[in-house]
């Protein structure tokens, strides 16, 4: 590379950094005809194509920069690119080829420590974010990454660590502030509620503001101070929800659109291979899923995948509408016709991307997937559905104190206790549309009966997934692993009934949603064999 090329290169990085798309785009179109500068300008504009969302075309041009000069950096944009559009096996291929091309930035750790990440590759996730930290170690993104990821290793008291380092720096910074909260239970004495209230005071930033909030409203109440929780709840719900713009009626007209189109003949064509024996665990947010998760991978022949979107993105592939959320209904609408054989082919193509053990069966814990009973039930015959059920009113306060994960639609209902109370009438009244459709197909496990007879309720779940006793399963909270979800900390302690009736302190509150709950009860179903 010439030193004229160079100085493009640079000036190329910069208006990138300022996202100055017109400056980049001036600067690629000269480095097109500098010497050795094809790959760059190919590199920058995959850049800005990537940021506005046309990922295909990136994709394209990202393709171009690696054949014309192979980089661990371009490699790692590919295998970014990649999972974006779904991929996640080429992903997972160009991230390994970017290793043995020696990355030397941190940027480009970051970048493959993310995509390992979203792969579930934990172990490989936290070894390149230590090495992007101690590449750059003034960056607070790339030690945000490495906090998380410690945390769902289990390393607690390191993710601590690095959380303080940040807010040393940023005292105002409500990612960090949040998960820093989300590490461990907090207690009257060991809490960060002061050092939050002093943030929340001066945090002019909304989504740092919400953040702070929903930390608060978890450590109030861990305190034992529920009238504190819940105010900082209110206020943090209320903006989320007018952020969001959410009504009730998008997702009844999802629920109603899954239900009309199950109501007849199956809507997928064809059969599928009746081989595959994945095993899905579904229910409402903060039911146990990610203890039901727990326990079945701690037996010998099973794996967690973690929450695969696989099964939604596989409908959404077969359906090829062209909205932009995976899940609606014009989406589940399109599905009929489609074959069973590619739904289940367009899935696994996703979710067999974890290293496995010969014969050893893999847990998918997307909790949404229950609205996909009817689409599994095709593509996989076999496959074994486990769906939670917990007490309605500790569910919808469970949902209302937890900030789910930015982006994610599924969890807009979350933000107000009437609309998930909504919610989960329309969830009960699926699953007795799938108890009715699909006779002795979908194991209905209690929450609360799991923690009244742990080992009884383990064997009729293990009995239901056709697998043999296996006396790890009783100790899940010793298993080794990363836990990808907001429940890693109490997944790690025995069982317990700490999580029973945390709704009461707030009953006044939640009148309303409970209101809803109560006019409902006659024609509500109750956890059993469905």
């Amino acid at each position: 590379m010439t030193g004229a090329t160079a100085d493009l290169r640079r000036a190329g990085r910069e208006a990138l950094a300022m996202g100055n798309v017109e400056a980049v785009r001036r600067v690629a179109a000269a480095l097109q005809s500098a010497p050795g500068g094809a790959a760059e300008a190919y590199f920058l504009l995959a850049v800005v194509e990537a940021g506005t969302g046309r990922t295909a075309a990136a994709l394209e041009l990202i393709r171009a920069a690696v054949a014309h000069a192979p980089s661990a950096e371009y490699e790692a944009q590919l295998a970014r690119l990649l999972l974006s559009a779904g991929r996640d096996g080429e992903a997972r291929e160009a991230a390994i080829r970017a290793e043995t091309l020696r990355p030397t930035d941190a940027l480009t750790f970051d970048t493959l420590g993310c995509v390992h990440t979203r792969l579930g590759s934990h172990a490989d996730a936290l070894r390149l974010f230590e090495q992007a930290v101690a590449h750059a170690p003034g960056n607070r993104n790339f030690r945000y990454n490495l906090a998380v990821e410690l945390g769902f290793a289990g390393e607690t008291d390191e993710a601590e660590r690095h959380f303080d380092v940040i807010l040393a720096a940023a005292p105002t910074d409500g990612r960090a502030h949040f998960a820093l909260s989300g590490l461990r239970r907090q207690t009257p004495e060991r809490n960060h509620i002061a050092r939050l209230e002093q943030a929340l005071a001066v945090a002019q930033n909304p989504d740092n503001r919400l953040r702070i909030g929903f930390a608060l409203g978890k450590e109030y109440e861990e305190c034992g101070q529920p009238a504190e929780a819940l105010r900082h709840l209110q206020q943090a719900g209320e903006q989320r929800k007018e952020q969001s713009g959410y009504t009730f009626a998008r997702d009844a007209r999802l629920f109603d659109t899954v239900e009309h189109l199950f109501a007849g003949r199956p809507p997928l064509s064809g059969s599928s291979d009746p081989a595959a024996q994945p095993i899905f665990v579904v229910g409402m947010p903060r039911t146990g899923t990610t203890l039901v998760d727990r326990i079945l991978s701690s037996h010998a022949k099973v794996r967690s995948a973690g929450e695969l979107a696989a099964m939604p993105l596989a409908i959404k592939q077969a359906a090829a509408t062209r909205t932009r959320a995976v899940a609606d209904a014009e989406t589940i609408a399109a599905a009929r016709g489609q074959a069973a054989s590619d739904v289940a082919a367009f899935y696994l193509a996703r979710a067999r991307q974890q290293p496995a053990v010969e014969g050893q069966r893999f847990v998918d814990k997307l909790p949404f997937n229950f609205l996909y009973v009817g689409f599994i039930r095709q593509a996989f015959p076999a496959a074994k559905i486990v769906c939670l059920r917990r007490d309605p009113m500790d569910t919808i306060w469970s949902n209302y104190r937890h900030l789910f994960a930015d982006g994610s639609a599924f969890h807009d209902y979350s933000y107000d206790p009437e609309d998930i109370a909504r919610y989960y009438l329309r969830f009960d009244r699926l699953i007795a549309f799938w108890r009715e459709k699909f006779p002795g197909a979908v194991l209905e496990l209690g929450y609360e009966d799991l923690i009244r007879d742990q080992a009884g309720e383990t064997r009729r779940l293990l009995d239901h997934c056709e697998l043999d006793w296996d006396e790890n399963c009783l100790h899940f909270h010793e298993q080794d692993g990363a836990v990808a979800t907001p429940s890693a900390a109490q997944v790690r302690r025995p069982l317990n009934a700490d999580a029973i009736g945390q709704w009461r302190p707030h009953a006044d509150a939640l009148g309303a949603a409970r209101r809803l709950i109560e006019d409902a009860a006659p024609g509500m179903t109750r956890p059993g064999s469905a």
